[in-house]
């Protein structure tokens, strides 16, 4: 029976659920593939042992032991961050090996040189647990709906932000205590700056971007804004106005430029993605021939996303079997037909608007906003002024019919002047067009 040997860099969460994955499950991987895929080596600087049902293998310090390592036929990565990671991966590739990451931050920035490194040297590079974790979103796209052009990516892609939405929806805690529970209970990172303020996101969406539409994109391209301004108040207006506020990747492909976003966005309680809670993520793709197709599951946690980085070494080590290396593109689309494609920017987009202004509870305030969101050709679709504070002041707050970005930016920098608003303006998109 032929062996196939891995070896893992990283023993952190991930490394150790692939690793928890390849002991548990390799009875049923081999009646599947016919190969015994082995865990060989693992690369780790801060772990003292590896645990005990892992006896056979072999822990070292240096990842350069694997990577050079004759016997071991794919190199998984899974420590993460931009360096040494890169220098890791290609050290790997130009020495023969096929790699396994999910490192989506380095794959959305450095992608570019890494996958032209592989196929260069003839070896794959598997990624499914880049993006949504345990869901096979990478394989979807790049074999289940090759027949289609992609006119649409929209998804929740962070379990983090999308569990401190929930807990702000059901329970109405503000944004910094349910942070705090979710950092206490391991749900949220110490430095959780990528996932509340949409970075991770963002990396995601370029990933999918770049296989979805044959462009050379990088998460620097995507206009990106986080959740932490979001406050129970506006949760709760959301619920008035029909709404769940959730941080939103958003793509849409126009031909000679697409749209890149990721923002808190106001979505109508009878779409699908306002029903995602929790940790969960939802990825939603509309194909041309295809239609809708929505993804749904546990966008992280050690065993799903260690069973997405499996898939990857089985899909693998099944081409290495079979002699059939290259079959398919990482990317989906051939490399010589990788492109550069405009990203809309946002000053071009349409759509409608919420805007909370904190205001002063005195006459002719609503009047003097609303004539200088008219100047500027923003038309309102409703208007809730909430009851008197002892402060003083007021939430003032305004949904809008569709309405330029370049209008709405000139508008609120304009109202923000003013000596009787007395708070930064609230700006939330509403789902549109998309919905």
């Amino acid at each position: 029976m032929k062996q196939i040997k891995i070896g893992i860099i990283g023993f952190g969460t991930v490394g150790s659920g692939l690793a928890e994955v390849l002991y548990s499950q390799k009875e049923r991987m081999t009646k599947r593939t016919g190969m015994s895929i082995t865990l060989s080596k693992v690369a780790d600087l801060n772990l003292p042992e590896l645990p005990d049902k892992f006896q056979g293998v072999t822990l070292v310090r240096d990842a350069q032991e694997i990577i050079h390592d004759a016997d071991i036929d794919i190199v998984v990565e899974l420590i993460g961050g931009i360096e040494p990671a890169k220098t890791f991966v290609i050290d790997a590739i130009n020495a023969g090996k096929h790699v396994v990451t999910a490192n989506k931050a380095l794959l959305s920035q450095e992608g570019k040189d890494i996958f032209a490194a592989a196929s260069k040297k003839g070896v794959e590079v598997g990624f499914e647990a880049s993006v949504g974790g345990g869901i096979p979103v990478i394989k979807s796209l790049r074999e289940g709906l090759v027949a289609n052009k992609i006119l649409s990516i929209m998804g929740i892609m962070n379990g983090t932000a999308n569990y401190i939405l929930t807990k702000m929806t059901e329970e109405g805690v503000p944004f910094d205590e349910v942070l705090k529970e979710a950092q206490d209970k391991g749900f949220a990172e110490a430095d959780p700056t990528y996932d509340i303020e949409g970075i991770d996101t963002a990396h995601k969406l370029a990933i999918l971007m770049s296989m979805a539409y044959g462009m050379n994109i990088t998460h620097n391209e995507i206009v990106t804004e986080g959740i932490s301004q979001i406050e129970p108040l506006d949760i709760q207006l959301a619920h008035e106005f029909g709404c769940r506020i959730k941080l939103l990747a958003i793509s849409r492909n126009h031909g000679d430029h697409v749209e890149a976003r990721v923002h808190p966005t106001m979505v109508p309680e009878s779409h699908l993605l306002a029903s995602i809670n929790g940790a969960y993520n939802a990825i939603h793709f509309t194909g041309d021939t295809v239609g809708n197709v929505l993804l749904y599951g546990l966008g992280a946690g050690m065993v799903p996303t260690g069973s997405a980085v499996a898939a990857d070494v089985i899909d693998i080590a099944r081409n290495i079997k079979a002699q059939s290396i290259g079959r398919v593109p990482p990317l989906s689309y051939l490399p010589e037909h990788i492109q550069a494609l405009r990203v809309t920017p946002m000053d071009e987009l349409y759509g409608p608007y919420y805007f909370r202004f904190t205001v002063k509870d005195e006459p002719g305030v609503l009047a003097e906003i609303a004539g200088i969101l008219g100047q500027h050709d923003i038309s309102l679709e409703s208007v809730v002024q909430k009851g008197r504070k002892k402060t003083g002041s007021v939430p003032l707050v305004m949904l809008t019919h569709d309405a330029r970005e370049s209008s709405v930016s000139e508008a609120l920098k304009e109202i923000s002047k003013l000596d009787t608003v007395l708070a930064p303006v609230v700006k939330i998109r509403l789902l549109g067009d998309e919905a």
